[in-house]
């Protein structure tokens, strides 16, 4: 019997392993499908590089990491900037700006209106080297707004009054408590005023075009893909096999290698969604943004 035993030996004793260790080894090639290069070309370094602008602009910090990150990475020869957002808050819009126009200083850059650009999101993208516009996409409204409600009279009706001390003539601009004086409303059309003509200066600047006639291109105007290269918003029409293209020519790489979704993100984000839609399915009040 004892003989038996150690004839079967290498056998037993790597099934009593993986009995103990299942869990581990089952982490392991988790790690292992999520890690592992999917062919040889995931091997090499990428020397192109695509950053994606999608959605609401409220903060730049990520994006514009990302975007110094591939202007200092000696690797990298070229980048796409992907478009697809309505624009956003006036200052990280700028931050983005400024961003893409440090990298085009070192290397060139296409932006990619693949659904949307307009308004801040154009702004982030008027210094690439060329603005390449699905022709599906939407493109413009180069402007500037403010807005506040007036709830003054819904707080009458329940019986809610505000309060409050402040110095200075213009330092409830904005309140919701009541309609806004006048001098008030002049006093926010200076700022927004002052944002436009910063705003439609650096595009007229990045894309060589006359501010006197801004009102032809800017004025919060909203063109298809064909009607904003009339007025010059675009350089020209493509979808994304384009675009690629074109940075590939600008760069001049002969095996061009694009970056891929970081794995792990990838699988994180589909975990939230995952996650997300469960708490839908059984708390259908509660709404994750």
């Amino acid at each position: 019997m004892h003989f038996i035993k150690k004839l079967f030996l290498p056998i037993t004793l790597p099934m009593k392993f993986i009995q103990d260790h299942f869990k581990a080894m089952l982490f392991l090639l988790l790690l292992f499908l999520l890690f592992a290069p999917e062919n040889e070309q995931s091997l090499k370094s990428n020397n192109l590089q695509e950053i994606n602008l999608v959605g609401p602009i409220m903060d730049a910090t990520e994006i514009v990491a990302k975007i110094d990150e591939a202007a200092d990475n000696e690797n990298i020869k070229g980048v796409l900037l992907s478009v697809n957002s309505p624009g956003g808050a006036v200052a990280p819009s700028i931050e983005i700006a400024y961003a893409i126009k440090r990298l085009q200083e070192k290397k060139p850059v296409v932006a990619y209106a693949k659904g949307t650009i307009a308004s801040g999101s154009y702004y982030a993208s008027i210094w690439a080297d060329e603005i390449i516009a699905n022709p599906g996409s939407m493109v413009g409204s180069i402007g500037v707004i403010m807005k506040g409600a007036d709830l003054s009279e819904i707080m009458q009706k329940i019986g809610i009054k505000s309060q409050g001390v402040h110095a200075g003539k213009y330092k409830e601009l904005g309140t919701t408590d009541r309609p806004w004086n006048d001098y008030e409303v002049n006093e926010l059309n200076k700022v927004i005023q002052g944002t436009y003509d910063m705003f439609t200066a650096d595009v007229a600047n990045a894309r060589d075009l006359n501010l006197s006639k801004r009102d032809f291109y800017a004025n919060a105007h909203i063109f298809t893909a064909h009607q904003a290269m009339k007025v010059g918003l675009v350089d020209s029409l493509g979808v994304g096999y384009d675009a690629k293209q074109r940075v590939v020519e600008l760069s001049g790489v002969k095996n061009p290698v694009w970056n891929k979704e970081d794995k792990f993100d990838k699988f994180m984000k589909k975990l939230s969604a995952s996650t997300a839609v469960t708490l839908h399915t059984y708390f259908p009040s509660m709404v994750l943004k």
